[in-house]
């Protein structure tokens, strides 16, 4: 079973940065479409960035410009760089399979806040 294990969130004042990491069991990475997801509070989860396995990459309207999304697959890892965080970018991130989702992990909370 995959299993996803996702890191690097925390507190950080608007206009901050982080880079989240997920390391993906086993060698899978390269052969899978990858996404970040966040759900922020009372809200369902949305698809921040996804990365083909091509390396083409694609962002939702509102991170675009700030967050990006990339892969090592020699490490079994997948990042998400945000920079310029604004308050609404809070919430918990997931990775998972774009197209075909494992069991998910259990996310890293990123909050924004002044």
């Amino acid at each position: 079973q995959v299993r996803l294990v996702e890191s690097g969130g925390g507190l950080v004042q608007p206009g901050g940065s982080l880079r989240l990491s997920c390391v993906v069991s086993g060698s899978i990475l390269r052969r899978n479409h990858m996404g970040w997801y966040r759900q922020a509070p009372g809200k369902e989860r949305d698809l921040v960035a996804r990365i083909m396995t091509d390396g083409s990459t694609n962002y939702a309207d509102s991170v675009k410009g700030r967050f990006t999304i990339s892969r090592d697959n020699a490490k079994n890892t997948l990042y998400l760089q945000m920079n310029s965080l604004k308050p609404e970018d809070t919430g918990i991130y997931y990775c998972n399979n774009f197209l075909l989702p494992y069991t998910w992990g259990q996310g890293t909370q990123v909050t924004v806040s002044s």
